[in-house]
C-alpha cells in the first residue's frame, strides 16, 4: 500500500510538471529549479529526463531542456533561442542577468552587427558556455548596474557602457526613448541614478524626450 501511494505521488508530480511545460510557450527552456515548488531536485531531474525520452522535451545540455517549437513552413523544429538558454542558466544559478556589450546594443537597435558570442552581465561569476554554434558568456557586473532589479535598466546601462560616454548623441537618445514606453523610461531613469552620473543624465534625457514625443503626438 505504501509503495503504491509513493508511486501515485510520483505520477502526480510528473503530470504537474508535464502540464506546466506543455502550457508554456514553445521554445521555452527549463532547468530543474523551475519546478522546485513541485518536487525535490532529484525527482525533477528524473521527470525531465523521462519527458525528454517521450520527446515532449529536447535536452540541450547540462540540465537544460527545451519545449521545442515546430515550424510548419520549414517542416522541422527550430533551434533554441540563445536568450532563452542564457536566462535559464541565470535562473539555475539564481542570478540576475541582462544583455551586455554588442548583445545589448543589438537588442536595443543601436547596432545591426550580430555578435559572435552573446555576452550577459550578471551578479554571479564569470562563466562561458558553448552550444554548437552558440557561444554565451557571463561577466560579473557592479551591484549598481542591477539597482532596482529591473533587467531593462541593466540592459540600457550595459548598452551605454558599450558605446562609451563620448559616443552618446541625440540619435542614441532618440533610439532609447523610442524603445520603451513612458512609464518604462521613468522607471529606468529612476533606477539608473545609482549608476555613473553621465549614464543617469543620458536616461533622464531619454525620459524627457519620450514625454516630448508623447505630448507632440497628443496635440498633433
Amino acid at each position: 500500500m505504501v509503495r503504491k501511494e509513493l508511486s501515485m505521488k510520483k505520477e502526480n508530480k510528473f503530470r504537474e510538471i508535464k502540464d506546466r511545460i506543455t502550457k508554456s510557450k514553445p521554445g521555452s527552456v527549463f532547468v530543474a529549479s523551475d519546478f522546485i515548488d513541485i518536487a525535490k531536485p532529484e525527482t525533477i531531474n528524473t521527470i525531465l529526463a523521462r519527458l525528454a525520452q517521450e520527446s515532449i522535451l529536447r535536452r540541450i545540455k547540462w540540465g537544460l531542456y527545451e519545449f521545442p517549437e515546430y515550424n510548419d513552413f520549414l517542416g522541422e523544429y527550430i533551434a533554441p533561442s540563445p536568450d532563452e538558454i542564457a536566462h535559464a542558466i541565470g535562473r539555475n544559478f539564481g542570478w540576475k542577468i541582462a544583455p551586455s556589450g554588442d548583445n545589448a546594443l543589438n537588442q536595443l537597435g543601436l547596432s545591426t552587427q550580430v555578435p559572435v558570442a552573446l555576452t550577459y552581465a550578471c551578479n554571479g561569476t564569470y562563466k562561458e558556455y558553448e552550444f554548437g554554434k552558440i557561444k554565451i558568456k557571463f561577466n560579473r557586473a557592479t551591484n549598481n548596474d542591477f539597482a532596482g532589479g529591473n533587467e531593462k535598466t541593466t540592459l540600457v546601462i550595459q548598452a551605454l557602457k558599450a558605446l562609451g560616454r563620448k559616443n552618446i548623441n541625440d540619435k542614441i537618445i532618440n533610439i532609447i526613448s523610442a524603445a520603451f514606453s513612458r512609464d518604462e523610461l521613468k522607471s529606468i531613469s529612476s533606477d539608473a541614478q545609482h549608476s555613473a552620473a553621465w549614464i543617469g543624465e543620458c536616461l533622464t534625457a531619454a525620459y524627457e524626450r519620450g514625454i516630448q514625443i508623447e505630448d507632440y503626438c497628443e496635440t498633433a
